[in-house]
Formats: structure tokens, C-alpha cells, sequence
């Protein structure tokens, strides 16, 4: 039996699982059905995915818990029952966004049996207006969100017509995936091998400790660096979204049009990703004033990059993270977008000081206290290492098609744990953000109204950095489906109109419809 090794990042989501804190990642992808689709589409795209066709890695990678012989966990290749991992489930009536959420929701709150290949996929239908979707679940173990936007595209294609043959992402592919060197099986990690490893990587992780060392002397001379030192990680003020979590969840999402934050980034002189945490700090401080438990001090976010070292003449990415502030205890709009942008700018510039070599032993040293925390008992109960996560995943440039029906939005459902009951992750496709928020159902009641302001900060930005007027707007982001709100939760829209205005998700848009509308908001 071929296994192999899981690496100390990989194994370190297996060690913070539990009912509360499950440690997986998924995705939702709303789909238009094809304009010949009928009555029975579903049911027959259901029977062929179901159908035996061979299981490629990873997912037919089955969890080989640690024992004598092998320290520490691994995955072995297995067998795949299809028909546990492949489900199908119907949407009650009316079939909008609020029935859809509520069974993702309640989808994304239950663990992955780690006793099979940590994996699920879900074909939902009865989504008003001509549509499906699918959600995809697979543990941060398995698979990391990068990763597994590439491996799902691959069942897809840029027009409907080369789309209809494909076969599903799990299944063999040659003749899409061009034929790459076989990789030989990693040795399953027994003493000697786990000796062996260690020996190869002190030798580079010690010619690292200087640089690794300089930049933790540096964050201590910034924590008294004064106004202009950056922010710093456990600068993080205490907060209600950083206690303890239960294993229920809330999901709300967002769509906004790239070109309008790339016009108010070029307009304010910074990036899209500087925008986008501008946004977010926005609507967090929307969100923590109604509720009246904003802090004094800003709340910072954990955000991940990537960052090409002063040494690094190579083309390759280096990831690590920052933290950055969200600027929440700014009011205006572009003031917040300045204060953000100059934290970034600093914590940028402190993680480019470190070569690739120092960039991993940096990020894990960096990140081992939340790792403890999240380990003990002490999670949720200490000062978090950041307040809130914002990651944002790149994704396919250009409109996809699954079995002939178009892919609508691709919103990236990730992970919350003790300490961090909140999650924004986002992911570009076709021109679009999409932007998914998660969190524990009981720490924050009414998510819905999270996706609400950041649509209301993004108006308010555009107004103070591109002159537009906020007032008429345009209609507001619909609740959250998933947070049970009743649709008049949601603000009611200005009756002036703008071109930028966004355009309510119902079940009546028409893909004709949603390419007139310059910014499209939908919530799940």
C-alpha cells in the first residue's frame, strides 16, 4: 500500500480537529442549467457521477493514524464508496437563497468522517430560476484552497459544448491533464525516515535562525516603535468574535465586480487588497456599533501574502502572512482605506526583509502560540494572535461550464476555530470577488447583516475616493439564507439608481440581466 507523508502544516490541522473546531474547507458554486436542460438533467448528471470510473489522488487518500511503527500520521491510497461521498439533496420551496443557505450551513457544520477520504460532494437542486448548485467539502489536512480551485476546474471547460464530456474532478483525466513526471511514493514515515528528515532540514533551518531572529528583534523594537510602528501579532484587542465556538455555523456571502475595486484602489493610490480589508474593517465597525461591543482599539486582521524576498531573483511565489490593522476605529471611509494602507505597507516591508529559506521556520514560529492555543483550553480565553482572518484565493479569470451549465460564482466557505469565531475568505472568478463569510451560529447571531455593510462600506469608499454619490446606491446585499433572517432585515434600497448600482440575487435575474448589472451582491 503506497503512503504518504503529511507535513508538520498539513498534520497540525489533524491536531486542532474536534465536534466544535472541524478543520475543513469547502466550496459553493451556484450554477444557470442549460437552456436544452430538462426535466430529468439533474437526475442523469447525478447517475454519471456516480458511476465507477477510478478515484485519483487525493481523493482516494484514506487517514493511517500514527502508531509504533509509523510516528506519524500518514495517507494511504484506498478505495472510494462514491456513492457515500457523492449526495444529492433538494431544496424545500420557494428555493431562494434563504432555503440554499440554510442547508449549506447546516452542511459546513458537520465534520468529514476521517475514516474515509476526507472529502463530500453535493448536488443540490430546486434553486429557483433555472439553477443548481454544488457544494464541495475537503479537510485543510487534504488540500489547501489554492490547490483546490485548480483540482475542481478541472471537470470544467471555457465553453459549454467542451464542457459536456468532461469527467468529475476525482476521476482519472489524461487527456485534460498533460502528463507530468511520476512522483515516487513517499516513504512511510518510520523512525529512520523521520531521523532522516530531521537531519536535512537542520542543516537549512539553522542557516536561517540569524535572519528568523532579526525579524522577531525587529517586531520587539516595533512594539516600541511608537504611531508609526507596525501592527503587531497579540496587538489584538479583546472582542466578541474572538471567544470560544460551537459546531454550528453561519455562511453569507458577497459578489462585487473587480474593475470597481481596481478603479478605487488606482483612484486611492494602493491595492485591490488593501480595498478589499478596508471594506471589511468597514463593515465590521457597521457591524460591532449596532451591536454595541465595538473596542476602543482597532481589530486586526491575520492576512496571508505573497511576498518575493530582497534575495529572491526566482519566479516562484513566497507565501507567509502578515497582520495588519482594519483601521475600525476610523470613521470615514478613506481615512480607513489610508490607515489600512500604511499598516500594510509597514508589515509588508518588515516580511520582505526575510530570504525564502527563513520564510517557512518565520511563519511557523509565528504562528505556533495560536497552534497552542488552539490546543488547549486556552483558546478563546486569551488575547487572540489577530482578530479575524481575510484571505483572498485567485481564481479562474474567465467564465467555466460544468456539464453545459455556466458557473455563476465560485464563494470560498472556510474555517473558524476557538478564539476566531470569524472567517473571510475571497475568490476572484470572471471579473468578479466573491466573498464568503463564516461563523459560529451563537458567537454572531446575525452574519447576514456582515454582508449587508460591507456592500454599504464599498458604496461609501467609492463616494469619498471616486466622487460617487452613495446615496441611490442601488438595492443592498440580501440576508444571509443561512442566518435564518427574514428578508427585511436587509435595508431597503434608496429609489434612485446609479450605473454601479448592485442588483438583488432572485430567483428572476436572467444571465442576461446579470451581465447588465456592473455589480452583482448575492448572499447564501
Amino acid at each position: 500500500m503506497q503512503t504518504h507523508r503529511l507535513n508538520p502544516l498539513d498534520a497540525s490541522w489533524l491536531l486542532v480537529e474536534s465536534r466544535d473546531t472541524p478543520m475543513h474547507i469547502a466550496g459553493l458554486m451556484p450554477f444557470s442549467l442549460p437552456e436544452d436542460a430538462g426535466p430529468g438533467f439533474l437526475q442523469e448528471l447525478m447517475a454519471d457521477l456516480r458511476t465507477p470510473r477510478g478515484v485519483v489522488a487525493p481523493w482516494n487518500y484514506c487517514l493511517q493514524r500514527p502508531g509504533l511503527r509509523h510516528p506519524m500520521p500518514c495517507w494511504a491510497e484506498g478505495e472510494v464508496d462514491l456513492e457515500y461521498h457523492v449526495r444529492h439533496s433538494a431544496l424545500p420551496g420557494p428555493g431562494g437563497e434563504r432555503e440554499l443557505g440554510q442547508l449549506v450551513a447546516r452542511l459546513h457544520s458537520q465534520p468529514l468522517d476521517l475514516g474515509r477520504p476526507p472529502w463530500e460532494f453535493h448536488l443540490i437542486e430546486g434553486l429557483a430560476g433555472r439553477r443548481f448548485a454544488i457544494y464541495v467539502k475537503m479537510h485543510h489536512s487534504l488540500i489547501d484552497g489554492i490547490s483546490g480551485v485548480r483540482l475542481l476546474m478541472r471537470s470544467m471547460a471555457e465553453n459549454a459544448a467542451d464542457s459536456l464530456g468532461l469527467p468529475p474532478f476525482w476521476a482519472p483525466d489524461a487527456v485534460r491533464r498533460p502528463q507530468r513526471r511520476a512522483k515516487a511514493a513517499a516513504v512511510a514515515p518510520s523512525f529512520d525516515a523521520l531521523l532522516g528528515t530531521l537531519r536535512e532540514g537542520i542543516g537549512a533551518q539553522a542557516r536561517s535562525v540569524p535572519k528568523v531572529a532579526g525579524a522577531f528583534a525587529a517586531m520587539a523594537r516595533a512594539a516600541v516603535g511608537g504611531a508609526e510602528a507596525m501592527t503587531l501579532p497579540f496587538e489584538a484587542p479583546r472582542s466578541s468574535l474572538n471567544g470560544r465556538v460551537r459546531g454550528q455555523r453561519r455562511v453569507a456571502t458577497l459578489q462585487v465586480p473587480i474593475p470597481r475595486l481596481r478603479a478605487i484602489a488606482q483612484g486611492a493610490g494602493c491595492t485591490l487588497n488593501d480595498v478589499v480589508l478596508s471594506v471589511c474593517g468597514g463593515a465590521l465597525r457597521r457591524f460591532l456599533v449596532e451591536d454595541g461591543t465595538l473596542p476602543g482599539r482597532p481589530l486586526t486582521a491575520g492576512v496571508p501574502v505573497s511576498v518575493r524576498p530582497a534575495d529572491d531573483e526566482g519566479t516562484g511565489n513566497a507565501i507567509t502572512f502578515i497582520v495588519a490593522s482594519m483601521a475600525t476605529d476610523v470613521d470615514g471611509a478613506r481615512e480607513r482605506l489610508a490607515a489600512v494602507v500604511a499598516s500594510t505597507k509597514l508589515a509588508k516591508a518588515h516580511a520582505q526583509t526575510l530570504p525564502r529559506d527563513a520564510m517557512t521556520p518565520y511563519t511557523m514560529l509565528l504562528m505556533a502560540p495560536s497552534m497552542v492555543s488552539m490546543l488547549t483550553p486556552l483558546g478563546g480565553r486569551v488575547r487572540p494572535m489577530f482578530n479575524v482572518t481575510v484571505s483572498n484565493v485567485p481564481g479562474p479569470d474567465v467564465p467555466l461550464y460544468f456539464r453545459g451549465a455556466r458557473l455563476e460564482a465560485i464563494y470560498p466557505i472556510s474555517l473558524i476555530s476557538h478564539g476566531m469565531a470569524l472567517n473571510i475568505t475571497c475568490e476572484s472568478y470572471a471579473g468578479t470577488l466573491n466573498f464568503a463569510f463564516v461563523g459560529c451560529r451563537d458567537a454572531i447571531p446575525h452574519l447576514q447583516k456582515l454582508a449587508v455593510h460591507a456592500g454599504d462600506e464599498l458604496d461609501a469608499l467609492e463616494a469619498a475616493v471616486m466622487g460617487v454619490p452613495a446615496e441611490g446606491a442601488g438595492k443592498r446585499a440580501a440576508p444571509s439564507a443561512a442566518s435564518r433572517a427574514t428578508p427585511g432585515a436587509a435595508r431597503k434600497p434608496a429609489a434612485a439608481k446609479r450605473p454601479a448600482a448592485a442588483k438583488r440575487a432572485v430567483a428572476a435575474d436572467s444571465p442576461a440581466e446579470a451581465t447588465r448589472s456592473p455589480r452583482k451582491r448575492r448572499t447564501a
